[in-house]
Formats: C-alpha cells, sequence, structure tokens
C-alpha cells in the first residue's frame, strides 16, 4: 500500500512539473528591427508560426514603416490599413495578441495646444486600429538622442502622456490589455550614471508611470551577453515592478565587427544560435526581435519560445538541437555545422550569442601552439576532419535546402564554402611551412565577398589570416 501511495504521489509531482510549468505570460515576437520589413505574407506565417511555438504575442513595430515612426501623425492609407486589418484577422484566428506600436518621440509635443493637437492625433490612430480588431497597443520612445546626446523630453512628460494615453483607452474602451511602453533610457547601463546613481529621466520616468503599464528593458545594453538574475533584480528595482524585456537576437540590423579592413554590412551575418543566458525567473513578458531574413531566424525564435514556456528549466543547447531537428529533419546536422560558425554577434558595442566554433577554435588551438615552436603539428586529423564537415555540411545545404531558406543564406553558406577551402589550404600550408600561392588568392575572394556575407570571424576565419601571419613571418 506505502508503494502505490508513493508511486502516486510521484506522478502527481511529475505530471505537475511537465503540465503546469510556469511560462511567461506575455511572450512573443517583436517585429522592431530597422531595415527592410517583412511582408504582408511573412507576417501572417510569423502569426501561425507563434501559435504552433507556444508564442502568444506578436508586436507591430518595424521601425522603417513611416506611419509607426517618423509619419506617425498620419493615418495608414487604405491599402496598408487593409493589410494590418487581414494580419489582425490571422492573429486572432491563432489566438495570437496582435500589439500594435506607434513611437511618436521624434516630435511629439507634450504641452500646451501642441501637445493637445498630438494627443488627439495619436488617440484618433489608436482608435482605427480598435475598429480593426486590435485590443493590445504599445507606445515605444526609444532611440530619441539628440546631436548633443540629450533627450528630447523629461522621463516625467513622458511617463505622464503615457498615463493619459492608457487612461483615455480604457475610459473609451473596456477590453484593451495594459499599454505597453519602452522608455529613451532602456537598458540598464544608460539608467545609471557615473556614479551607479539612477539618472533623473529614468527615476522620473519610473516614479510617474502607472505601475499597471508594462515597461520592457534589453539588458545592460542595447545589444549584451545575457541578463543574469542579479541585473534582472537590480533593473526590477530601479523601477518598482517586474519588467518585461525585449531581446534584440536574433536581431542583425547592425554591422559586426571590421573583417580586415572591410566593415560588413547590416545583415551580412545570420544569427543562428539558441536564445542563452536569460533569467530563469519569469519576467512579465519577453519578445524577442528577429532578423529581417525571416526564415533563418525561426531557429533562435523557436529556442526563445521553448525558453519563454518554462525558463526555469531551459536548457539552451537542447532547445537547439530540437529546433534544428524539427524545421530541417534530415539536414539538422548539416545545418548544425554551418549554425555553429555564425551564432554570435559582436561589434564595439553589442555582442550576444553563443561563441562561434568552440570545438573549431580548440582544434585549431592545438595545431597553431605546435606550428609557433615549430614542431611537428599536432591535432592535425582533427582539425582536418572538422573542415571536411564544413565543406560537405555546405554542398549539401547549397544543393538541398529549401528554396524559402536559401533565399536568405545563400552569401553565406558560399562563403562558408570558400573559408573551408581556404582553412584546408591553411593546414596545408603549415604542414609544408610555406604559404600556399591559392592560400592568398582565396583571402582575397573571401573579403570580397566579406560585407555581403560574413560568418566565423574569430574561428575559421581567423585560423587562415593567423596561418599567413605566421608563416609570413617565421618562415619566409
Amino acid at each position: 500500500m506505502t508503494n502505490k501511495i508513493l508511486s502516486v504521489i510521484f506522478l502527481l509531482v511529475l505530471f505537475s512539473r511537465t503540465t503546469f510549468a510556469a511560462s511567461i505570460p506575455l511572450r512573443g515576437v517583436v517585429e522592431g528591427f530597422y531595415g527592410k520589413e517583412w511582408t504582408a505574407e511573412e507576417r501572417a506565417d510569423v502569426l501561425r508560426f507563434c501559435h504552433s511555438n507556444h508564442l502568444n504575442a506578436y508586436i507591430y513595430a518595424p521601425k522603417d514603416d513611416p506611419y509607426h515612426r517618423k509619419k506617425w501623425r498620419k493615418p495608414y492609407p487604405a491599402d496598408k490599413l487593409d493589410a494590418l486589418g487581414n494580419l489582425v484577422a490571422v492573429a486572432q484566428q491563432n489566438n495570437v495578441r496582435f500589439i500594435f506600436a506607434v513611437s511618436p518621440g521624434l516630435d511629439l509635443s507634450y504641452h500646451g495646444a501642441k501637445g493637445e493637437k498630438d494627443f488627439a492625433l495619436l488617440m484618433r490612430k489608436l482608435d482605427v486600429m480598435y475598429k480593426i480588431g486590435v485590443r493590445d497597443f504599445a507606445v515605444f520612445f526609444d532611440d530619441l538622442k539628440d546631436k548633443n546626446g540629450m533627450h528630447h523630453e523629461s522621463g516625467k512628460a513622458q511617463a505622464g502622456f503615457l498615463n493619459r494615453v492608457q487612461k483615455e483607452l480604457r475610459r473609451q474602451y473596456k477590453d484593451v490589455a495594459s499599454l505597453i511602453t519602452v522608455p529613451t533610457e532602456y537598458y540598464r547601463f544608460d539608467m545609471l550614471g557615473n556614479s551607479g546613481e539612477t539618472n533623473d529621466y529614468t527615476k522620473d520616468f519610473a516614479d510617474t508611470l502607472s505601475k499597471e503599464i508594462i515597461v520592457l528593458y534589453t539588458g545592460d545594453g542595447v545589444v549584451c551577453d545575457g541578463i543574469s538574475e542579479e541585473d534582472y533584480q537590480a533593473a526590477n528595482t530601479i523601477y518598482g515592478r517586474e519588467l518585461g524585456i525585449w531581446w534584440n537576437y536574433p536581431v542583425n540590423d547592425y554591422s559586426v565587427a571590421p573583417v580586415g579592413k572591410r566593415r560588413a554590412k547590416r545583415n551580412a551575418k545570420l544569427a543562428l544560435g539558441a536564445i542563452e543566458k536569460l533569467p530563469a525567473s519569469n519576467a512579465s513578458a519577453v519578445f524577442f526581435n528577429p532578423m529581417s531574413q525571416y526564415n533563418m531566424s525561426k531557429i533562435a525564435l523557436a529556442t526563445g519560445a521553448i525558453y519563454a514556456d518554462d525558463p526555469a528549466s531551459y536548457d539552451a543547447s537542447q532547445a537547439w538541437d530540437r529546433v534544428l531537428k524539427e524545421q530541417f529533419g534530415e539536414l539538422a546536422p548539416a545545418m548544425k555545422v554551418f549554425a555553429v560558425h555564425s551564432s554570435h554577434m559582436e561589434n564595439s558595442w553589442a555582442k550576444c550569442g553563443a561563441d562561434d566554433a568552440p570545438e573549431f577554435v580548440d582544434a585549431v588551438r592545438t595545431v597553431m601552439m605546435s606550428a609557433r615552436l615549430n614542431r611537428k603539428l599536432t591535432g592535425v586529423a582533427e582539425l582536418s576532419r572538422q573542415i571536411d564537415e564544413m565543406e560537405k555540411a555546405a554542398d549539401l545545404l547549397l544543393n538541398n535546402l529549401e528554396p524559402r531558406y536559401l533565399a536568405e543564406c545563400k552569401p553565406q553558406l558560399k562563403q562558408f564554402k570558400r573559408i573551408a577551402q581556404a582553412d584546408r589550404l591553411a593546414l596545408k600550408s603549415l604542414q609544408d611551412k610555406k604559404i600556399d600561392p591559392r592560400l592568398k588568392a582565396l583571402r582575397r575572394e573571401i573579403h570580397k565577398h566579406a560585407p555581403k556575407a560574413i560568418l566565423s570571424e574569430k574561428a575559421a576565419l581567423k585560423f587562415i589570416d593567423d596561418t599567413i601571419d605566421l608563416l609570413g613571418t617565421q618562415w619566409e
């Protein structure tokens, strides 16, 4: 009898852990990047993707939609409004909250007759969206620095404006959700002065803002290397509430670090890793900002969905393997070889995503250590194996990947193959103790394509340059 009771208790505990995992209440995708917008078809597909991946929200906030930001006062033309209405309908069909965002802060007036007129124009815009079915709204104040680096308006004025918007929405409509916002100081190091004390802007904004309004922030920086539990709670303390997270991965609307003398363009590198290093405790919301390359964004977005479903038990590596298998089937092993060399995003102010190809870096370190000591090379077989794996993966994906994926990653896959071929020549050069003439030519070809296709900057690409530098000084 005792054993049966214990078995029942065990099953109940197991059931409760697997069935009632603590999901983040508001979790989804924010189309909030700069650059080419998604198409209507891609937006509809992301809503279906959200539904199938247990995400329950989508924020419409494309930075380059003029009616979202620069021309926020102007109503949407009939065709664009119809398109948005269709998207709202798709969202409703998929039980996804369609959150309409507007960013008026570039030239918003807060006071006097101009302030009243701007408030009326904003409410009119939100009213039109309500009539096409929107019940969730966001007003953003991010990226509003003037030429002197000062904020256009005080935190108190912005927060007061937001409070008034929410109050008016609630007065007119009984079924709207809590307003969502992003302040001008939306990351923690921007909230704090040199002394470590909270800036006046953030203090005024936080103290004035209604506790019902959800505040999104991005971590310690705009694009940062994770948010620790301690840092998350510290940010919550500043605001006196549980903040939501706007996570800038896999977004790639900024340039990665220079490659030689040439800087990669926006969107040149694909962020194909898993969402990682986010708090284990539940935030009030989490939104993942994707790439303009919609289909390739699904890798990270799907891992983000797994995280948001149960942050406490999330394992990034397991989630990544699972997602790659679900999305690419038999091509998953090849896609992983490619993606492991294109996961990390970094420049002078941004750093996010797992390091590129750590096993490749380890293999190179072993070979280069013996080469620098002018000894017989060690670790050649392992490095050669990984290089062969890279080239085979590139060929397999170039020949067999679905067109919708290939259209978004073909330049990077071709570059990946060039890098693998150059890595093989670099290894041969180390063995021969002289630079193979083909290596420098291939390196020039790689750098020619680097502005539009970059990956593995600190791993496979670095091995090429390190080999040329070493042989040029040591033996030539």
